[in-house]
């Protein structure tokens, strides 16, 4: 039940309908209710590890509150981490199975090939859950939490279970903390005209990203990468940057349409994204890109590596565990790994020569504050991730390294002799294309300074609803979906 199916179309009034119309102290209900419908719609044989992610870490969550109370303090401590650690390995140690163990497997059998032994293990063929690897990280944050006295044990399990299995984020996020999420379960929302009209405007803006932009540029990127060895030069350049677009529109706009969905329901949850492309150093960009997921890892292994409160080089150490660590959360590939440390050795280099680059701006008066300096900036930052995204995007290390290899090719005749219209989008839709990036673009940078919604709110009723229905009927006329495309699935919803 895709966000922009049919299927939810149907689903998503009627939820909202009953929540409303229900005495208040029953809504987590059926919200639960709803939840577990949304997620047996893609699955009903894998809602079992849903469910069992959830018992894990609500009795850890009991157990680690019994062993607080014991007076033995070396003896609750450790008891304490022995919960953690459970419930860290059932959690990991099914994640690993469904989504890694395949491709450990594989690494392991071409290392003993070198040395002529041959490891034959059966192959895993059972599809990964949907949305396991951002449930589990939403479960183990209350593990943790618990243990740092950061919430309440709660004892409700069916409203934990509603906090681990939220329907608007349970698939690809935002992932919630439980401290910042599970009381708001507790609490008692009224129908607010107001709030509702503002999660539908984001909810609006969500599938526009989504429909408009983001599955346009997909045609194009697929086209190329299908096959990169036919493309070169600006051909691949103009597919690089249209990913870079195109991850964007797609990851952003499933988080707006969550958090709206959220909003119309009372519950609050993270923002996602903050203009990440405007970013001028890549440790801004971590702080402005896939934000719950960035401070998960910052909260729950950064810190507890020993984040900055060491030594340089442990500094460096910890970053790059945190950085292939969130490659390989991404997708079990060496792509992923590569994709990962390249991110992380931007920050170590970034972080190591930021002397020279102090003693540069200060030998040649180099302007900081100005324009043109922070515009440059941001160029080359998004240069640095537009090239990371090859391997995140590259099915293979090999396609990867033909993409690179073919970058180095000068023939911008493409951009005039028609050539750009052959990789899958005419002149009509390539069009349409750059007016969308047009309006992302606008839209990040009005949002610098000021909320778009509440600015609308201000405006006359009339304009209002004609900008409203004007939006909904070009995301109609020119979105893409039907049955010549199919409801596109959200590129973070298989991880």
């Amino acid at each position: 039940m895709l966000f922009n199916s049919v299927d939810f179309a149907v689903f998503f009034p009627f939820a909202v309908f009953v929540y409303f119309i229900m005495p208040k102290r029953f809504r987590w209900v059926w919200l639960l209710i709803s939840s577990y419908i949304f997620y047996m719609s893609y699955s009903v044989k894998y809602t079992i590890f849903l469910v069992i992610s959830t018992l894990v870490t609500y009795l850890s969550g009991i157990l680690i509150e019994r062993a607080d109370n014991i007076k033995d303090e070396r003896k609750s401590i450790k008891l304490k981490k022995t919960w953690v650690f459970l419930s860290f390995a059932i959690n990991l140690g099914i994640l690993f199975v469904f989504k890694y163990s395949n491709f450990f497997n594989s690494l392991m059998q071409k290392l003993l090939s070198n040395f002529n032994i041959a490891l034959n293990t059966p192959k895993f063929n059972y599809l990964l859950p949907l949305g396991i690897s951002f449930y589990t990280f939403q479960a183990l944050s209350y593990t943790v939490d618990v243990y740092r006295k950061d919430v309440k044990v709660q004892r409700n399990l069916a409203k934990y279970a509603l906090f681990v299995s939220f329907f608007p984020q349970v698939i690809a996020g935002p992932i919630g903390k439980s401290k910042h999420l599970l009381h708001q379960f507790d609490e008692e929302y009224s129908f607010d005209y107001d709030r509702i009209k503002n999660g539908l405007l984001l909810m609006l803006w969500g599938f526009f990203q989504k429909l408009f932009v983001a599955d346009r540029l997909a045609i194009l990127v697929n086209t190329v990468y299908s096959e990169p060895s036919k493309y070169k030069g600006f051909e691949i350049i103009i597919a690089n940057i249209f990913f870079a677009i195109q991850i964007y529109c797609d990851f952003c706009g499933y988080s707006d349409i969550a958090r709206g969905i959220a909003e119309i329901l009372g519950i609050r949850l993270y923002k996602n994204f903050e203009r990440p492309y405007f970013s001028k150093s890549i440790k801004e960009f971590w702080r402005r890109w896939h934000i719950s997921l960035s401070t998960w890892f910052r909260d729950y292994l950064y810190i507890p590596l020993g984040g900055k409160r060491c030594s340089k080089i442990r500094n460096y150490i910890n970053i790059m565990i945190v950085f292939l660590v969130s490659g390989l959360w991404h997708g079990a590939a060496v792509n992923f790994i590569i994709w990962g440390a390249l991110h992380g050795a931007y920050l170590i280099l970034s972080d190591i020569f930021k002397p020279i680059k102090k003693g540069i701006v200060n030998k040649f008066n180099i302007k900081t504050d100005t324009f043109s300096y922070k515009f440059f900036q941001i160029i080359i930052t998004f240069i640095l991730v537009d090239f990371a995204w090859i391997f995140f995007k590259a099915d293979s290390f090999t396609n990867a390294k033909i993409i690179i290899k073919n970058m180095n090719y000068f023939n911008p005749f493409v951009l005039v002799n028609g050539d750009i219209y052959k990789l899958g989008l005419d002149s009509k839709d390539f069009f349409i294309a750059l007016l969308g990036i047009a309006v992302i673009l606008i839209v990040n940078i009005l949002q610098r300074n000021k909320s778009l919604r509440l600015e609308i709110s201000k405006q006359n009723c009339a304009f209002r609803w004609v900008l409203y229905f004007a939006a909904i009927i070009v995301i109609l006329i020119f979105g893409i979906y039907g049955p010549a495309y199919s409801a596109k699935q959200f590129i973070y919803s298989q991880f």
